[in-house]
Order: C-alpha cells, then sequence, then structure tokens
C-alpha cells in the first residue's frame, strides 16, 4: 500500500501541496483528479522522489519510501521522455535492462507488452515516425516493461482513441490485478469513473473528497430520480415535496424529499397512464468533481 500523510511542498510564498493525505490500496486503481495546476504533478513527483516534500511522509508498506523502493516503480510523465530516434521496441527492451532484466527477458516481456498495447507491427519503427496517440502507447509501455510493484501515471489517456483508451484500460487492469497500487491521473473523467475502484479528488493542493465511488456518490451526490411516461409530466412541478431538475415532454428528472413524497409521483404516474420507467439517476464522478471544487 503507497500512503501519503499531510505532505506539504511551497514554492516561494506559494504552498502548492497542503496537508495531502491518501492512500493507494494494493491492487487498486485509483484516480487523481483536479484541475490545472490543483497539485496532481508535484504529489505525483513527490511519490516518485523527483521532488522533495517540505512536510508529511510518503511511505510503501507502513515503512517510508527509500531510493530502492522507488527503482521499482513505474512512472509515465504528462511530457512525454522517450527518445525520438530510438525504435520502439529497442527502447522498451532498453529500459527493462536499467532495471535489471537479462536481454532475453527483456526482449521477451517488451514483444509482449508492445502486442498488447496495438504496437506489435510498429516496433521496429521510430518513436518520432508514430502518430501521437502511438508514442503515448510506447510511454505507457516503457513505464510498465519491467514489470513495476508500485505504478504512477500522469494522464495516460491523453491523446487516445477510444479503441486504444479501451486497451490500455484492459491492461491496466490487470496490472493491478496482480496486487500493483496504481495511482493515475486523467482529466477524463468519463474514463476515471468507469476505471478506478477508488478517487481522490485534490483542489488548490488540498484533497477535497475521496473514496470509492459508492462513497463519493453517497457523500456528494444529489438523490435524484428519473421519470419516463408516455405522456406530460407538467404535473409533477405541482407535487408537494418534489423539486423538479429538468423535464421535456414525457421525462423529467427531479429530487423528493422523502420516500413518500417519491412513491406518491410514482402513483399519480401510473394513476395518467403508462410508466416506462422509473429510476434512480446515477451521479456522475463530473457532476461530484464539480460540487466539491466549486
Amino acid at each position: 500500500m503507497l500512503e501519503l500523510q499531510d505532505v506539504t511542498k511551497h514554492y516561494g510564498e506559494r504552498r502548492a501541496l497542503d496537508a495531502v493525505s491518501f492512500t493507494v490500496g494494493d491492487g487498486r486503481l485509483t484516480g487523481f483528479v483536479g484541475g490545472n495546476g490543483a497539485g496532481k504533478t508535484t504529489t505525483m513527483r513527490i511519490i516518485l522522489g523527483v521532488l522533495a516534500a517540505d512536510g508529511g511522509t510518503v511511505a510503501l508498506g507502513g515503512a517510508p519510501i527509500t531510493a530502492n523502493d522507488r527503482r521499482r516503480f513505474g512512472y509515465m510523465p504528462e511530457e512525454r521522455g522517450l527518445y525520438p530516434k530510438m525504435r520502439v521496441l529497442e527502447q522498451t527492451v532498453y529500459l527493462a535492462r536499467l532495471h535489471g532484466w537479462s536481454t532475453a527477458a527483456a526482449t521477451r516481456n517488451a514483444v509482449e507488452l508492445l502486442e498488447r498495447l496495438g504496437l506489435g507491427e510498429r516496433q521496429g519503427d521510430t518513436i518520432e515516425s508514430l502518430s501521437l496517440g502511438n508514442q503515448q502507447r510506447a510511454q505507457i509501455a516503457a513505464a510498465l516493461v519491467h514489470r513495476p510493484e508500485v505504478l504512477v501515471l500522469d494522464e495516460p489517456f491523453s491523446g487516445l482513441d477510444p479503441m486504444a483508451v479501451e486497451t490500455v484500460q484492459a491492461v491496466l487492469a490487470d496490472v493491478a490485478a496482480t496486487g500493483v497500487p496504481v495511482l493515475f491521473s486523467s482529466h477524463q473523467l468519463d474514463i476515471v469513473e468507469r476505471l478506478c475502484d477508488d478517487l481522490v479528488i485534490i483542489a488548490g493542493g488540498r484533497i477535497a473528497a475521496q473514496g470509492t465511488r459508492d462513497e463519493l456518490r453517497s457523500a456528494h451526490g444529489s438523490e435524484r430520480w428519473e421519470l419516463l411516461t408516455n405522456g406530460d409530466v407538467g404535473w409533477l412541478r405541482g407535487q408537494a415535496g418534489i423539486t423538479v431538475a429538468d423535464f421535456d415532454g414525457g421525462w423529467a428528472v427531479f429530487e423528493a424529499d422523502s420516500d413518500a413524497a417519491r412513491q406518491a409521483v410514482l402513483a399519480e404516474a401510473v394513476a395518467r397512464g403508462e410508466v416506462v420507467s422509473f429510476t434512480r439517476e446515477h451521479t456522475t464522478l463530473a457532476q461530484i468533481f464539480t460540487e466539491v471544487v466549486r
């Protein structure tokens, strides 16, 4: 388990991180989200030892992280950092060798990983000849090729098309399934919501919210219901205990101040005609994010 406790960082008079605390559990995919300048990259660089914290601790398995621990980490920076004139396979094998793998083992693992990431046919091409999306896949391969024990990825889905996103999601899920703690940041909240077990939201250098998806929805999501009928639902605005958020013809989204008020809506809708559906609305991560950082 990777654990941050009261981590702080200053740049002159500006406090970039203010007592940041959260954990990334073994085998858990943890999404780290926040606006531009919120502190995500600074936090990740402190975890990796690229930056030194001014206060607080970063621990792995309950003990302070050492330089030797960090050699077993996988890291993908937001800015692409591969050698543009090296060939994809050559570079991936080289990076595995830097982590102590033999040439034969590094080559086997690199070939398998590049195939999984959809770069099998491009492994002999130079990095600079690849599209931006394929360069991103190569960068992900570089972070994974040595089979890290902790994985930290900064915007891994940037520049990927929908099919590439699905491929990378599957690879990361498989990595987590081996027990590796995985922390990644992304501005693509729909991907974070779909992939992650746990979420950490940072705003202004402080943790604004954290927990599982269900915990965040329970703590910050609104209790809204969706009604779809074959008639007009304008009558809903006059129902006691009901606040209509949106409606159009036979469709409406509303909040109810009690179970009795909600049940009364259903009874009235049935009395007026056919009810096509009546369900609890799914609160999205984007809605929760907007609420907690506002």
